[in-house]
């Protein structure tokens, strides 16, 4: 018996599974079923020339893609991001293009913050993120930064000049 079409792939055995029963080909059907193997790795969609323990690493070097776009980055742990805005002014659209494509910038710039933090920081006063970030140093923060005991006193005092 010889089949008329060679079989070269586990996707085109389907179709003439369907074949032989239809055409009562009890041979070919039975020699097409021997050809299966119960084990998947010897299926040729699952043959992989450079296993990697990182699929993402070894697509990106399969269809030389660049490193991912970092999406938030943190200007307390690196001094100076990528910044291609300097390609936009001196080469126009497309030096930036190719730039945001080599280095691409990071969507938020932003420091150690969480995004709700930094919504409600840019919604306070300027005082009141100076204290929270431990950075104010004016006369007025420590005015308004008294001891307790000192509190006590002033209103031990107020409430005795209105009674």
């Amino acid at each position: 018996m010889r089949p008329s079409a060679v079989l070269i792939n586990e996707s085109q055995l389907g179709t003439r599974l369907n074949h032989a029963i239809d055409h009562d080909r009890r041979g070919e059907f039975a020699l097409l079923l021997a050809l299966l193997s119960c084990d998947a790795r010897d299926m040729a969609q699952f043959q992989l020339d450079d296993v990697a323990l990182d699929p993402e690493l070894s697509l990106r070097k399969k269809f030389e893609l660049p490193e991912a776009q970092v999406l938030i980055n943190d200007l307390t742990i690196q001094d100076s991001p990528i910044d291609n805005s300097s390609a936009f002014s001196h080469g126009g659209v497309r030096a930036f293009q190719l730039m945001q494509a080599l280095k691409p910038e990071a969507l938020v710039i932003r420091g150690d913050k969480s995004a709700q933090m930094q919504r409600v920081l840019t919604n306070c006063d300027l005082l009141t993120r100076q204290k929270f970030n431990h950075s104010a140093k004016s006369e007025l923060y420590h005015a308004l930064d008294t001891h307790f005991v000192d509190q006590l006193a002033q209103q031990r005092q107020m409430s005795r000049t209105l009674a």
